[in-house]
């Protein structure tokens, strides 16, 4: 009985053991970010990189937008690994022209600028989806919305995949609700965090191309503003690379007005109007068109989430020198 009771508890303790070896090598890989990741091996990180958004913005305030942008359309191609900074190879095309992406994504010299100077001071460490990771949430703040502690310690891809890119995972223009939230839910995403993500549609610019259909064509749209759009949009040739601000009242600034243009049809493209067009969104577009600090702490967890969307951690992936090309 007591070699018995010995083997028993022996087996049992094996079985605690091998249970949380399972968690440790099984956890999801984005329990391995943190936001003092490079507490030690580069403690100046956030003051360059904060620095170099700055300086950028302040010569070109679009390119906050721009630049948050990149980490979304980063996040949501193979996850959070810098895929899309890289440049076609002999090996591979690329995201940079895929649908989504061609002469839509902008910002890339910022990015090298950014890396270059991260580089010096900390050669060798800090990847560029980190870096991403970073820049949207200073670009956020330098245009006057909120702040938050951003989870690092992504690798970067050694390659891109333009058929990825082109795989309908982001969401176009023409998204109908249905399809928006289905896309934000195969990443993890929630309705919520969908409507809240998309009111970074408080900054940025579409172009005439994108959203020509629906000031022309849609009937849940605010006359004037369609009026509005018309005359920098012409209805069948020309003006295809004319610029619209996305957020009618105050385009260069992060605030909750996206979603007051939702409620008077004055959504420039037609996936945003889409959250305010009798659907189960609606609710949410209330709630943020009135109450600022709602959206503001919705943003800034469902940035967050989004951050931690198949990230390369551990020894996957390498820390590039360059971001637009593999070491």
């Amino acid at each position: 009985m007591a070699s018995s009771s010995s083997s028993s508890s022996f087996s049992s303790t094996a079985m605690i053991a091998l249970a949380l070896l399972l968690v440790v090598f099984t956890g999801s890989s984005s329990a391995q970010l943190s936001t003092g990741f490079y507490s030690k091996s580069c403690p100046k990180v956030f003051s360059t990189v904060k620095s170099a958004v700055q300086s950028a913005i302040s010569q070109e305030r679009r390119l906050g937008a721009s630049l948050l942008r990149l980490h979304f359309h980063d996040c949501f191609v193979n996850g959070c690994d810098g895929s899309v900074l890289l440049d076609d190879t002999s090996s591979f095309t690329g995201e940079k022209t895929a649908g989504p992406n061609n002469r839509s994504i902008r910002g890339f010299r910022v990015v090298d600028d950014i890396k270059s100077k991260v580089e010096k001071v900390c050669p060798g460490v800090v990847s560029c989806a980190d870096i991403l990771a970073i820049t949207a949430r200073d670009s956020v703040v330098t245009l006057g919305g909120p702040s938050w502690d951003v989870k690092l310690g992504r690798r970067d891809s050694k390659t891109a995949s333009f058929n990825d890119a082109n795989s309908g995972v982001i969401p176009p223009p023409t998204s109908t609700l249905s399809n928006l939230i289905n896309r934000f839910q195969a990443k993890g995403l929630s309705e919520k965090d969908m409507v809240a993500l998309s009111g970074s549609h408080t900054i940025g610019q579409a172009r005439c191309l994108v959203f020509r259909d629906r000031i022309y064509n849609e009937t849940n749209i605010d006359s004037s503003f369609a009026k509005l759009r018309q005359d920098q949009c012409p209805r069948k040739t020309g003006g295809r690379k004319n610029l619209a601000p996305l957020d009618l009242q105050t385009p260069t600034a992060f605030d909750n007005n996206y979603y007051k243009n939702l409620i008077e049809k004055k959504g420039l493209l037609h996936s945003d109007q889409q959250l305010y067009n009798g659907g189960s969104t609606d609710s949410l577009v209330k709630t943020y068109s009135n109450n600022a600090e709602s959206f503001n702490e919705d943003f800034v967890a469902a940035m967050i989430k989004m951050g931690d969307i198949e990230p390369l951690t551990g020894s996957s992936g390498e820390i590039r020198k360059n971001c637009r090309k593999a070491n």
